[in-house]
């Protein structure tokens, strides 16, 4: 059979530019896997999305006129209920078969198989392959129900008289539905298809764009209705004009991929303008004033060589005008009231010192059951302060303990009330003003790090400190109080805290121990306000590392072999996998990993406790001396190379423990009848147990 492409284009009102990129992928990738899944088009068959402000739409190549007829094996009923006694067919089957346009001129052909324990009957019939109306009327019915769409509008149904109505992402105006030439007959939300679409509202050369086939679609919007249709080729001519134009201007525009999307999905015939401000803006922090002409006016600010914010700015319009000026004029107009507001937030906020603020966090409810924003500050002071004088000392701990006590002031300041995105940054700004340090100014932005993945660090130790001290503090309090994440809930981002502690102990390289970490970090909340929760927040940390590790190479036996052992300096981690990586690629590794096992089921099922001082005189069998000498011997060198730091030397040194261990096993009863004989013997498995397993627990790399 022959195909043809096929073209489906929903015609809309402006549709929301922050959905358009996933609102456009989902209408193509659902409604071509749904023609592929009903045998309507090729399974190779090339797929082009289509998205601009004011339409949806997709063009499939290799798409039939009618699928295939198939052969299909259907199942009627058990035997014992389609055959009486003597073979003949029930009145259940017979009406079975009517009900499938087929009578008892089939009955020979029926086949009898095991459905189960039972047998039953089957028809093999041939089922004739669907028309392209029949499938495309359900590929759309299917699509718009699953499209991602966050709140739908109410309108009247285009075809009545205002009653039924139409729910929707917006209006929808127009119906195209071509395979070649031809207009498929199919209807959703209310229109008809047809074969004609609408161009740009003002630049269009005709009003009404007639397509003359589903593969010049794409053509004929971009020379009839000036409009790029194509999402991702709008997008990159924005980037080719954007780049050229600051260029010329021997500048950088900002680079944003969110802005470029959304800008992408407010034009759908772009065109890129050079504005500018009044220098004197220039006084205000450049993220301020970055941050309120990407979110309020999509615009893309122009940085010098040095990253510095200039007072040039690019302008998307959707417009090409003979004289862009008034363009241009109206944009700068628009924005100047912007600019003053910033300007006006930050001279007001620098009226008052960051320290003033303290008091009025107070006043702001931080959690029902944690108290307020003031009080959650002295709790984070005294957290840092008790990080800091673990890392430096007692000059730190005084500065992390100013820097924790500042770091949420700017909360009360109108610039972060206007920009939330800036907390921390304005913080900085207003230390400096105050005359603080960098490493408090610093401190107060960077306490706020890691924020994403990939995000950077903390740049000194005081913004560590309070970094993880503000971060421990969320954690544990809201653990607490039993607001543990669940499933992909999880409200208050503690696996984001969880994964931001974890980078800086690791990268950080900081000697802290994850436990008293937690420990402290508890001790920081007034008694009874928490329930115990070390635990849980100790294995919350060790879950969020493990995948970490697993993400960046590690096998799950590797990762449990150290992690099983509750590493409390989480900066050692590392150094212990490769470690474990390096001896499970000796020859002996197998060997000594299931031995390991072994000891440990030993040792497991001792009632008691088990000593580990071995008495010389009761060592009877050759084996077993054997093992305690080459115990002695190996396990000073492993216990030596662990205690310099090297992981890899102390666990190859074990691989010397082979033969001996292999030697005891063979020709040595642990659990003798003799009482003295047994303690002593468990005693130098638990002597050996203890050696093994410093770095790692081998028991995990065991087959």
């Amino acid at each position: 059979m022959s195909t043809k492409s096929l073209l489906v284009e929903l015609f809309v009102e402006e549709l929301p530019p922050k959905s358009l990129k996933k609102l456009g992928e989902s209408f193509a990738a659902t409604l071509s896997a749904s023609l592929k899944a009903q045998g309507l088009a090729t399974a190779d068959a090339a797929v082009t999305a289509y998205a601009s402000p004011r339409r949806l739409a997709v063009r499939v190549a290799g798409v039939f006129a009618q699928a295939a007829d198939k052969s299909v094996l259907q199942k009627l009923m058990p035997v014992k209920v389609g055959l009486d006694a003597e073979g003949n067919a029930t009145p259940a089957l017979l009406k079975k078969l009517a009900s499938m346009g087929a009578d008892a001129s089939v009955l020979p052909n029926l086949k009898r198989e095991l459905d189960g324990k039972a047998e039953s009957l089957f028809l093999d019939s041939v089922v004739t392959g669907a028309t392209l109306t029949e499938g495309l009327q359900k590929a759309l019915d299917e699509t718009i129900a699953k499209l991602p769409i966050a709140k739908m509008m109410t309108y009247p149904d285009p075809q009545g008289d205002g009653w039924p109505v139409v729910n929707f992402v917006r209006p929808a105006h127009s119906l195209v539905a071509l395979l070649g030439r031809k207009v498929i007959p199919v209807s959703v939300l209310g229109l008809v298809a047809g074969n004609k679409t609408h161009g740009h509202r003002f630049e269009a050369a005709v009003d009404t764009v007639v397509l003359e086939d589903a593969d010049s679609y794409a053509y004929q919007l971009e020379n009839e209705g000036a409009v790029i249709p194509c999402f991702e080729k709008r997008r990159a001519e924005i980037a080719r004009q954007l780049a050229a134009a600051a260029d010329r201007q021997g500048l950088k525009p900002v680079s944003d991929d969110a802005l470029l999307d959304e800008v992408t999905a407010l034009v759908e015939r772009p065109n890129v303008l050079l504005g500018q401000f009044e220098p004197e803006f220039l006084a205000v922090p450049q993220e301020c004033l970055i941050l309120t002409m990407k979110a309020n006016q999509k615009y893309f600010p122009l940085l010098d060589a040095q990253g510095k914010l200039t007072n040039k700015f690019l302008i998307v319009s959707n417009i090409q005008p003979a004289d862009p000026s008034l363009v241009i004029g109206g944009n700068e107009r628009v924005v100047r009231p912007r600019l003053a507001d910033a300007k006006f937030f930050f001279d007001q906020d620098r009226k008052k010192t960051l320290e003033s603020r303290v008091l009025g966090l107070a006043k702001v409810v931080y959690h029902n059951k944690l108290g307020t924003q003031g009080e959650r500050v002295q709790r984070v002071c005294a957290i840092a302060r008790a990080i800091g004088q673990q890392l430096g000392g007692d000059a730190l701990a005084m500065q992390a303990e100013q820097a924790a006590l500042l770091a949420k002031a700017d909360l009360l300041t109108d610039m972060v009330g206007e920009f939330p995105e800036l907390q921390g940054i304005m913080g900085r700004y207003y230390a400096r003003h105050d005359g603080l340090s960098d490493d408090i100014a610093y401190a107060i932005e960077d306490h706020y790090k890691p924020r994403f993945a990939g995000d950077e660090l903390p740049r000194n130790p005081v913004g560590v400190c309070v970094a993880l001290a503000d971060k421990l503090e969320t954690l544990v309090g809201m653990f607490g109080i039993g607001q543990i994440p669940t499933g992909d809930k999880d409200p208050f981002a503690l696996r984001r805290h969880a994964l931001g502690v974890i980078r800086m102990l690791v990268e950080k390289n900081l000697p802290l121990s994850l436990r008293e970490l937690i420990a402290g970090a508890f001790a920081g909340f007034p008694a009874g306000l928490l329930v115990d929760a070390h635990a849980a927040v100790e294995t919350f940390m060790f879950e969020r590392l493990g995948g970490t590790l697993r993400d960046q190479g590690y096998t799950s036996n590797e990762v449990e072999a150290v992690l099983s052992l509750n590493p409390q300096q989480l900066a050692l981690v590392q150094r212990q996998l490769e470690a474990v990586r390096a001896f499970a690629a000796l020859p002996e590794a197998e060997s000594l990993a299931a031995a390991n096992k072994r000891v440990g089921n030993i040792l497991k099922k001792i009632e008691g406790e088990i000593s580990t001082v071995v008495n010389a005189a009761l060592l009877q069998e050759a084996a077993e001396q054997a093992l305690h000498a080459a115990l002695g011997e190996i396990a000073l060198q492993a216990a030596a190379a662990f205690e310099r730091g090297d992981y890899t030397a102390s666990m190859q040194a074990l691989a010397a423990l082979r033969a001996p261990v292999d030697a005891f096993f063979d020709s040595v009863m642990v659990n003798a009848d003799d009482p003295a004989l047994r303690a002593n013997r468990q005693a130098l498995l638990a002597q050996l147990h203890a050696a093994m397993n410093r770095v790692a627990d081998l028991a995990k790399l065991a087959a």
